[in-house]
């Protein structure tokens, strides 16, 4: 959830000079937008994947920092939970064999830290929540020892002004608890998938991610239980909105942004992005360097508008827009928060490349789809996809409301064929991570129909038992990187 922090407690002058100092940033930004300094040659993509740990009897290990220090590999780093990692891939260029590089790396960096992590006790799972996290599991004493995750807890809940209320009805059963910390957040694994653009791009890659939102959910989702019930297909969706929200109940009656949100408009430039962030949420962590940014880019250098990047990075859009740096040279990118993680390398590849592929041609589109579309169509598109995952219908222009598997099947993957043709990716490659997402719609079968099929069959049992029993199958199964359709 973003870099280290130091400072613990804050003044109500280190909030006016932080305020004062984001604000500067932006202007900074915007200036540097206005110059065109950013690296806008052969764009690079990212990957990035958190990940549960289990034990033995595939209930939550809280043992990341001893699994982190038995893998011993930067790639891996600490996550908000005790029972969770995440690992960055190195960032590749798709023309040069990145899906094929992403996931030969993937493949033996979690084989490589499976082997580690069994030594301590605790095994790796790619889930989008883990099926076997009960409320005992998600208190305040599960949160990793990096002391920023407890400062952005309590950050949270004091701007909140009181616990967490967590209701999510499900289509037979529902959950409905409280907490004190944001430890629930943790819960939410994800695949977050990276792509470089110009600024002059930005706003087309940004708008058509939010469109592919919906499709990528319903034929992608993995996590159908929370606390040990059934709810939404994509359970993440409503867990990491309400799990972050600063908004008491009065405040989301006048209308207040959630911090975790969809958004509410179609952009025209990244700086929308970014001064919306600005304008409607107040900073979580007000911490601030001496570095004057308007100095730094007047003397030729490249700002790192840190107190801009680290307020960015407390507000989740599920496409959140990204400032970095690399070899001294600034960059945007669009971070894809959409996916869960899992449940094989496979599927997370096929996931990855039907986003690559259908965002570059839709983007680059001459009459783009979101101009003949609502935003709030698309937002309900989003929730419709989350609830009902691979059986979800959603709003399509020129088609309206059409089954996802069809939408798919008919239009969506010959059009990320086209865009991962223009990328410059292998054929080969194409038919082969496509492929897995065709068999996903003909059979209907994603992640999460085959884990609440695989409970069904075992409804005799004790409901905790029969997670323990799935998650130990899926767990064998997602070794063997046969594609989740197949598992049956």
């Amino acid at each position: 959830m973003g870099e280290d922090v130091d400072q613990q407690e804050f003044t109500r002058a280190d909030r006016t000079r932080h305020r004062e100092k984001v604000r500067r940033c932006l202007d900074v930004f915007a200036r540097m937008l206005r110059e065109q300094v950013f690296d806008t040659d052969d764009p690079m993509t990212g990957l990035e994947i958190e990940l549960n740990l289990v034990d033995d009897a595939n209930d939550p290990a809280m043992r990341n920092a001893e699994v982190l220090d038995a893998i011993a590999d930067p790639e891996f780093v600490t996550e908000l939970g005790q029972f969770n990692i995440e690992i960055n891939v190195p960032p590749q260029r798709l023309h040069d064999g990145g899906l094929e590089a992403y996931e030969s790396t993937l493949r033996r960096s979690l084989n490589q830290a499976e082997g580690k992590a069994s030594e301590v006790g605790a095994h790796l799972v790619m889930v989008g929540i883990l099926p076997t996290l009960a409320e005992g599991h998600v208190g305040v004493h599960s949160i990793s020892a990096n002391p920023r995750y407890r400062l952005l807890s309590e950050q949270i809940l004091t701007q909140r002004g009181e616990d967490l209320l967590i209701e999510i009805d499900g289509h037979r059963e529902r959950v409905s608890t409280t907490s004190d910390s944001i430890l629930p957040e943790a819960a939410c694994t994800s695949t977050q998938l990276h792509v470089q653009t110009s600024p002059d791009w930005f706003a087309a890659y940004w708008n058509a991610s939010q469109v592919v939102s919906a499709v990528q959910l319903a034929i992608g989702a993995n996590s159908p239980y929370l606390l040990g019930r059934e709810l939404w297909r994509e359970t993440r969706v409503p867990l990491f909105e309400q799990a972050t929200d600063t908004r008491s109940e009065e405040l989301k009656t006048q209308g207040v942004r959630p911090r975790v949100w969809f958004g509410e408009r179609w952009i025209t430039s990244v700086f929308d992005l970014f001064e919306e962030n600005v304008r409607y949420f107040s900073p979580l962590l007000p911490i601030t360097d001496d570095e004057d940014p308007l100095r730094v880019l007047e003397g030729g250098g490249t700002p790192s508008l840190s107190e801009l990047k680290l307020h960015n990075g407390t507000v989740w859009r599920w496409n959140r827009p990204i400032y970095d740096i690399s070899q001294g040279t600034p960059h945007l990118r669009v971070e894809n928060r959409v996916l869960a993680a899992g449940p094989t390398v496979a599927d997370t590849m096929a996931n990855a490349a039907f986003y690559y592929g259908l965002v570059r041609t839709l983007a680059e589109s001459g009459r783009p789809v979101w101009s003949q579309m609502s935003f709030s169509a698309a937002e309900e598109n989003f929730h419709t996809a989350a609830r009902h995952g691979i059986d979800a219908s959603v709003f399509w222009p020129g088609v309206g409301q059409v089954p996802v598997t069809e939408l798919v099947l008919r239009r969506l993957i010959p059009a990320a064929q086209h865009g991962l043709e223009a990328w410059g990716v292998d054929g080969g490659t194409i038919d082969r991570l496509l492929g897995i997402i065709e068999q996903r719609c003909l059979t209907g079968v994603n992640g999460s129909e085959w884990m609440v099929r695989a409970v069904e069959r075992r409804s005799e049992d004790d409901r905790m038992d029969a997670l323990r029993a799935m998650v130990g199958e899926y767990r064998e199964r997602m070794h063997t990187n046969e594609p989740v359709h197949t598992w049956d």
